[in-house]
């Protein structure tokens, strides 16, 4: 006899098969805002993984899924490997410089599993380009939604964000796109469930780990999909079972109700582009940073000790709150001291600030660096993450800059810097027809054309 559904109040099937349903019913809202975004946000999504491909952690990516030869490409090379495998090292890819799509409200980068999931599975079959954006808006809609279900900065502590949101999100949108029913849809969800995974403890060292996660879920995500159209069926009581995932991550609660479009802000909207290499939580210490420098140009021998205010999530992910010391580059870019110190020394945040670990200016500054909550700032959060800093001068003076969130890149800024990566590795032409591509992505009869354009560099270059 199976375990009974701990089932939320007003929902009688489990949240596996509600949540199928609401998916084939859903009628997206705001929906020409939400293509602009799907659209910037896969083109963010191409330019992180351009610009990664040479990467260590790309390079044995690429090596582990070139061992066989498959259908779906590796972006910006020429090997071609099974669907799962492409899945797996696409999203590597894709999260190699921390400079992905983030939802600040389930702490997750649902872009870099969603897309790798999409592309791979469209590699082998015909797929419009206006099936692609329904299946990624509705993917960043569970996604987002079931990670404000269980996200918690005390559940960040232990748990990457991530790696729980990342495979029910793909999961859906891989359903979606693969055109399965709502039975199939429920047990592909359940099969994603089935592999929610992720630690929080690489920060502690900067290891690789983390850049893997989103490959992981990509990878699941696509195995659970066509698990599922082939004809498996998964427990639908997985999310709110007595044994289900929410009894075994929020033990004595009730399975919360999870409503997809309830409002009128689909969480694709909620996504912003980041405008630097870094954490989520240093981006705005840095932008705050900046912008005081800006306004009083400063050296850091002028400053005796900076206090950075923002959130409690931000103080509490792993790494984040971390002087140093610093031996690998993860580390630098989890760090909010190195960040807001290298920032000012640097006068940006940029890739190069991580190149010089060591760098006695940096360090220094940033054991003057202690990091705290504010309670304006819990209050706002998640919708506005804001930060502050405020800065003690040597000669008794104070100065304080504050920002109420963060300022993300614009579009025309992700635009720009892909052409910028494309131009130097793919050539200027090509860098130009994936632009315009994926800019009239909702209008392509079948991804193949934009699949062709997303091989190796023009010179014929292999990893």
């Amino acid at each position: 006899m199976s375990a009974p559904a701990v089932v939320a109040a007003g929902r009688t099937r489990p949240l596996c098969r509600d949540l199928a349903a609401q998916a084939r019913a859903a009628t997206i809202p705001r929906a020409s805002e939400c293509l602009e975004k799907i659209r910037i946000c896969l083109l963010d999504f191409l330019t992180c993984a351009l610009e990664s491909r040479d990467l260590p952690i790309s390079v044995q990516a690429i090596r582990f899924a070139a061992q066989e030869a498959g259908s779906a490409p590796v972006l910006f090379t020429d090997h071609r490997a099974p669907v799962p495998q492409a899945a797996f090292v696409n999203a590597v890819m894709g999260h190699g410089l921390v400079r992905e799509d983030m939802h600040t409200g389930s702490v997750s980068h649902l872009g870099v599993v969603i897309w790798p999931t999409l592309l791979a599975l469209a590699a082998r079959r015909s797929v419009s380009g206006s099936t692609l954006v329904e299946a990624a808006i509705l993917g960043y809609e569970i996604g987002g939604r079931f990670g404000r279900a269980i996200i918690s900065p005390d559940f960040a502590r232990t748990f990457r964000p991530t790696g729980f949101t990342g495979p029910i999100a793909a999961a859906l949108a891989g359903a979606h796109l693969l055109g399965l029913d709502e039975e199939e849809t429920a047990s592909a969800l359940s099969l994603a469930v089935n592999t929610l995974s992720g630690l929080n403890e690489w920060p502690a060292t900067g290891s690789d780990e983390m850049f893997f996660h989103p490959g992981f879920a990509a990878r699941n995500a696509v195995t659970a999909v066509e698990l599922a159209a082939f004809g498996a069926r998964a427990s639908e009581t997985v999310l709110d079972g007595a044994a289900g995932f929410f009894a075994a991550y929020r033990p004595g609660k009730p399975a919360p109700a999870i409503r997809l479009f309830p409002d009128d802000l689909p969480e694709i909207l909620a996504v912003y582009n980041k405008p630097v290499p870094a954490c989520n939580y240093a981006q705005t210490p840095c932008q705050a940073m900046l912008a005081l420098a800006r306004e009083e140009p400063l050296r850091p021998e002028q400053i005796e000790a900076i206090l950075v205010r923002g959130t409690r999530a931000m103080k509490l992910y792993p790494g984040c709150d971390y002087a140093g010391p610093f031996g690998r580059i993860l580390q630098a870019k989890m760090s909010i001291q190195f960040g807001v110190a290298a920032a000012l020394v640097r006068g940006g945040v940029r890739e190069e600030n991580y190149r010089r670990l060591d760098d006695p200016e940096i360090l220094g500054l940033a054991r003057r660096i202690t990091v705290d909550e504010d309670p304006a700032f819990n209050a706002a959060y998640p919708a506005r993450q804001g930060a502050a800093v405020d800065v003690t001068l040597t000669d008794g003076r104070r100065l304080t800059r504050r920002l109420e969130d963060v300022v993300p890149a614009t579009p025309d800024g992700v635009r720009a810097r892909f052409q910028e990566a494309g131009g130097a590795i793919t050539g200027a032409a090509r860098a130009a027809a994936i632009t315009e591509t994926v800019g009239q992505l909702e209008r392509l009869e079948d991804l193949a054309s934009l699949l062709a354009l997303l091989r190796g560099s023009e010179k014929g270059d292999r990893i």
